[in-house]
Formats: structure tokens, sequence, C-alpha cells
């Protein structure tokens, strides 16, 4: 008389059926790993230039009048060039562009916000730099070109960097208590070519904004401005505005 075997071999035919769709899944999932796009690994995206300037929003402030910041625009169109969004607007705007970055900011659409003025541009920025760090989006770069009016630091920012003609009407910028950050005022009167209404426009100068940007997007190193002295943050300080003043931006 055979022993009994009950339902063995139906169990192992079903133990047979589910490994067998045990590996047609795990070939399933292998298939699909390897169709996704390369653009779907986040780590490979982070060293895709185009993925990174995506993410970075360049806020370009004119002077009184938009007729005098002009060289702002050609700022923008090289930076647009490289994927970087731009936005070039009057300075009395920087309440409201403030809100916009920092709504973008807060929506991951922007990691990296930067900005630039030029004139009443540049006198506006401490006030764009101290709005946005209370509405929780820090600034990552501020340059400041000629700025004619003394003004003054508080809230967040990674660099602003105040390029001024001291031997005109440019004035260094001074930080508060308030301030966290690096502040450098660099004398630019000795570039060739430059003065309050051409800074913007000056090509050397251009070059210096686009790869102080170019250094924090891309992480492309700057390259040397062949200073006379080196930048002191927070040069504006009283103890250290003589220094400032002598510091100075050469071709």
């Amino acid at each position: 008389m055979k022993p009994y075997r009950g339902d063995s071999g139906f169990v192992r035919w079903s133990s047979f059926l589910g490994l067998a769709s045990w590996y047609r899944l795990q070939a399933i999932a292998i298939a699909v790993l390897l169709l996704l796009p390369i653009g779907a690994n986040p780590a490979l995206a982070r060293n895709d230039p185009a993925a990174v300037a995506s993410t970075a929003h360049v806020y370009l402030l004119r002077g009184v009048l938009n007729i005098f910041s002009l060289g702002l625009d050609d700022i923008a169109a090289q930076l647009r060039a490289q994927g970087i969004p731009v936005t070039v607007a009057n300075f009395a705007s920087w309440s409201s562009l403030a809100d916009e970055a920092a709504a973008g900011y807060k929506s991951g659409r922007i990691k990296t916000i930067i900005l630039v003025g030029h004139s009443s541009g540049a006198t506006a920025l401490p006030d764009m730099v101290a709005k946005l760090d209370q509405l929780g989006a820090p600034v990552k770069l501020a340059i400041g070109l000629d700025s004619v009016f003394r003004t003054k630091l508080s809230g967040r920012v990674g660099r602003y960097i105040n390029f001024y003609i001291a031997n005109g009407n440019g004035e260094p910028v001074a930080k508060t208590g308030q301030f966290q950050g690096q502040l450098e005022n660099i004398n630019v009167q000795n570039v060739p070519g430059v003065g309050h209404m051409s800074i913007e426009k000056n090509q050397i100068m251009q070059r210096k904004v686009i790869s102080e940007i170019d250094a924090v997007v891309f992480g492309r190193s700057v390259p040397a401005s062949g200073a006379q002295n080196p930048r002191h943050p927070g040069a504006a300080d009283a103890a250290r505005h003589g220094t400032a003043r002598n510091a100075a931006v050469r071709q």
C-alpha cells in the first residue's frame, strides 16, 4: 500500500509557480531600471550643468530710469546662454522680486538665489537681502556695482561683493551686528574705462561678475582679479576704510 502523499505534488507545483513569478517580477524590475533616463538618477542630475543652472536664478536690478543700466542686459544674455534663468528689472521692484524669489525657493524650483545691482540697484541690494532672509530664502551671492549711497548689511548672504569707484561717488558697504556672511568691498577705480555710468557695461567688470556667478552656480574657480591688495571682508568698517579705498582690480 502506497503511503498517502496528500497535496504534496500540488504544493511543489505551487512553489515552482511562485518562484517563477518571483524571477519574472525581478526581471521586469531590472528592465524598467535599465530603461529609465540617465537624468532620473539624482546623483547624475546634480552633476549635469544644465540641471544645476536651471535651479539657480539671477535677479539684476537697474538703477534710476532703465536707460542707464543697459549693461545688465548684456550680462543677462550671457547668463541665459549658459542656461541660467535671469530676471532684469528696475530697482523699485526689489520688494516684489524678493517675494517672487522666496516663493520659488520654498517650492524647490529655485535653489540658488543671486542678486546683482547697479547704482540705485546696488543701493537696494541690502534691503532685498534682509527681506529674503526674513522670508526664509537666503541669498547665495550678491554683487553691487557702484552704489552711490552708504548702505548697511543685515541678514544672511553667502558672499556680498561690493564693487565701487573710490575716486567717484561710489561708497563701500558696512555690516551690522545682524549680518551673517562674507562682505567684500573692492575699489575698481583703476579698471581701464570704468566709471559710474559704464561699470556695468565695462567688459572687464562683466567678465568679473559672470565669473563670480559661475563659481557659485557651477562650482568653477574664479580667475585671479589682479587686485593690488587682498580683499577684506567688511572692509567698509572704519578701521579698514583706508585699505578698502586702496584695493583695486586691474585688467
